[in-house]
C-alpha cells in the first residue's frame, strides 16, 4: 500500500442518481430462461448507473490506444467496472434481469452476517434443513449438531451451502424475514433489478437480479472485513458430526470459485480476492469477481455464458479482468456503480470535476502481490461513511466539515 499513492474521491448523490428509465427491465422467469433457444434481452431495461447501461448489447467507448474487448465473452449479461471510483468501464446488457444462482448468496451475506456474532454456537434443528431444496450445493450441517455461526459462514462462502444458508436464515428470525431484510437492502443498494423470493438463489419462479445489481452486492460486500475475508478463503476446516464418546471431528472444504483455487483446469487468477460463484440448472452459470493489478481494482460479472466451452463463465471473466486492466485509463466509462440511499443526503461533500468522479493523483506503478494485496486494496479503498458521503478512500478520508 505505500508504494502507492493514493487519492481520496467524494461524490454527492445528485451526480451519482441518474433516473431511472420509465418502463422497468421485463423479470423473465427462470421458465422463460429454460428454452433451447437464447431469448433476447427486454428492449427496455433500467437506467441506474447511467442510460448507456439501460441499451441492449454492448456498451463501450475505447479511446486511442485501448484493446478490443476479447471476442469470446457469450454471457448474456456481463459488467467490468473500477471498485474504486464505480466507473462502469465496459457492460453488456447490465441491467438485463436474469436468475442470479448463488451469486445472490452475496446478498444474503452483505444484509445478514453483520447482524450475527461469529462466536455465537448453534444447535441446528430438524425443521432448519427442512427445506433446503433438491439438489441444492451442501457443506454437510446436520440437524442436532452445535456449530458456531463462523462455521456456518465457511459453509455458505466456501462451499455455497444452502444448508447453512437456511440455518443462519432461521438464527435470522426465518427464512420469510430474512428474504425481506435481502429485498430491502437490495432497495438500500439501489439493487433494483433484484427481486429475492429464496436467500440461498435456488431456483425460484420470479426470482431475478441483473449483472450491475450483483456487482453493486459485491462491492457493498467487501466492504465488510469479516465478507472480505471469507470470500477469499481458498480452503478450510468444517465441523463432522459428533458421535457420543469420541472427540469431534473436521473435514476439509474447498472454495467453489475457481479462479481463486484453481480446479478443473482454471489457472488461479492472479490478485483475485472473491467473491462468488453460482450455477443452476435455470440460471446457467454466474460469476462476480473483484481483483487488483498494480494498485487498479476491479469487478466483474458474468451471467450465463454459453455452456460450450468448459468452464466458460471463469475463463470468460478472466478475459473480461485481463481486458479491464489493459483498458484502464483508455476507455470512458459508460455509466457507475450507484452509491445506497442512506449516502444519497451527503452533507458537506466537496463535488469533484463538477459533481463527476475525478481522482486528485496517478497511481504509482508497482506489482501485484496477489489476495493479500487485493484484500488490502479494497478494505482501504471501499468506505462506507454513516455521515452520508460515498468515500472511495486510497488512504485517508477527505477532511469532514
Amino acid at each position: 500500500m505505500s508504494a502507492l499513492k493514493r487519492t481520496a474521491l467524494t461524490v454527492t448523490a445528485a451526480a451519482l442518481l441518474p433516473a431511472l428509465a420509465v418502463a422497468p427491465a421485463s423479470a423473465d422467469t427462470y421458465d422463460d430462461l429454460a428454452d433451447e433457444k437464447r431469448p433476447n434481452p427486454p428492449a427496455s431495461m433500467s437506467t441506474v448507473g447511467g442510460a448507456q447501461l439501460g441499451k441492449a448489447g454492448t456498451q463501450v467507448s475505447l479511446g486511442p490506444g485501448a484493446p478490443v474487448l476479447p471476442e469470446e465473452v457469450t454471457g448474456r449479461s456481463w459488467i467490468v467496472a473500477d471498485a474504486e471510483s464505480g466507473e462502469v468501464l465496459a457492460a453488456h446488457n447490465a441491467h438485463w434481469r436474469l436468475p442470479p444462482a448463488s451469486t445472490l448468496k452475496m446478498l444474503f451475506a452483505d444484509t445478514v452476517l453483520p447482524r450475527l456474532p461469529k462466536t455465537e454456537i448453534h444447535k441446528v434443528t430438524n425443521d432448519e434443513l427442512a427445506d433446503v431444496g433438491d439438489g441444492s450445493s451442501l457443506v454437510g450441517v446436520k440437524e442436532n449438531q452445535t456449530y458456531s455461526v463462523h462455521d456456518l459462514w465457511l459453509g455458505v462462502f466456501l462451499r455455497s451451502g444452502n444448508d447453512a444458508v437456511h440455518v443462519l436464515a432461521a438464527m435470522n428470525g426465518g427464512v420469510s424475514k430474512t428474504v425481506q431484510d435481502m429485498q430491502e437492502h437490495a432497495d438500500e443498494l439501489q439493487a433494483l433489478d433484484t427481486h429475492v423470493v429464496s436467500p440461498d438463489g435456488y431456483d425460484a419462479n420470479g426470482q431475478v437480479s441483473s449483472a450491475y445489481d450483483l456487482t453493486l452486492i459485491a462491492r457493498s460486500g467487501m466492504q465488510k472485513k469479516d465478507f472480505r475475508e471469507y470470500c477469499s478463503t481458498a480452503s478450510a476446516k468444517f465441523p463432522g458430526e459428533k458421535v457420543e464418546g469420541k472427540q469431534r471431528g473436521t473435514f476439509e472444504i474447498q472454495n467453489t470459485n475457481r479462479l481463486l483455487t484453481g480446479a478443473y483446469g482454471i489457472t488461479p487468477y492472479k490478485g483475485i480476492a472473491g467473491v462468488k460463484n453460482g450455477n443452476t440448472t435455470h440460471a446457467g452459470a454466474t460469476f462476480t469477481g473483484v481483483a487488483e493489478r498494480n494498485g487498479k481494482v476491479l469487478l466483474v460479472t458474468v451471467m450465463n455464458p454459453d455452456p460450450g466451452e468448459s468452464q466458460a463463465v471463469y475463463k470468460e471473466a478472466g478475459r473480461l479482468l485481463d481486458w479491464g486492466f489493459a483498458a484502464a485509463g483508455k476507455v470512458k466509462p459508460v455509466g457507475e456503480l450507484v452509491p445506497p440511499k442512506s449516502a444519497t443526503a451527503s452533507q458537506g461533500a466537496e463535488p469533484a470535476n463538477n459533481g463527476a468522479p475525478a481522482k486528485t493523483a496517478a497511481d504509482a506503478k508497482r506489482g501485484s502481490g496477489g489476495i493479500g494485496i487485493a484484500l488490502a486494496v479494497i478494505g482501504g479503498v471501499l468506505t462506507l461513511l454513516t455521515a452520508g458521503v460515498f468515500l472511495v478512500n486510497r488512504r485517508w478520508p477527505l477532511r469532514r466539515r
